[in-house]
């Protein structure tokens, strides 16, 4: 396998984490582009991951006043079943493995991925970019 994900340090590498959110999100989800992009890119820590060189998903994280949000997983279609969103839910959980409470907002078709890594669904579904999603919060880690 050859998977690499890197913390994103440059805006080269910025520019492709957005363009796969792009295809992901905006072309393939139909999510309004004035919705993809918002105020808390500068202010988020973002992965990049490349498969055989090729980009292929990208997320990002930031500190909420609810704690850790993880947010924007998106791994371009052609690369998915690859184990790619797997690395980049593991490469986040281990670099924040000393915070108290991580969330995140997983869409209702995402849910069961999100609880293999012990997150929980809390409370009712809601509507986000006019996609069902659920508060998720990690659980104890074992």
């Amino acid at each position: 396998m050859s998977l690499i994900i890197n913390k994103i340090a440059t805006e080269t590498d910025l520019r492709e984490a957005f363009a796969v959110r792009y295809d992901v999100f905006v072309l393939e989800q139909q999510v309004p582009e004035v919705m993809e992009l918002d105020e808390f890119e500068r202010s988020s820590t973002h992965y990049l991951a490349r498969w055989q060189g090729e980009t292929a998903g990208t997320c990002r994280w930031r500190r909420t006043e609810k704690g850790i949000k993880l947010e924007r997983f998106a791994v371009r279609k052609p690369l998915r079943e690859r184990g790619i969103a797997a690395a980049l839910v593991q490469t986040a959980l281990a670099e924040l493995a000393t915070e108290p409470l991580i969330y995140l907002h997983a869409q209702i078709t995402a849910v069961g991925f999100y609880e293999k890594y012990g997150f929980v669904k809390k409370g009712e579904p809601f509507d986000e970019a006019g996609i069902v999603h659920y508060v998720m919060h990690l659980e104890k880690r074992i």
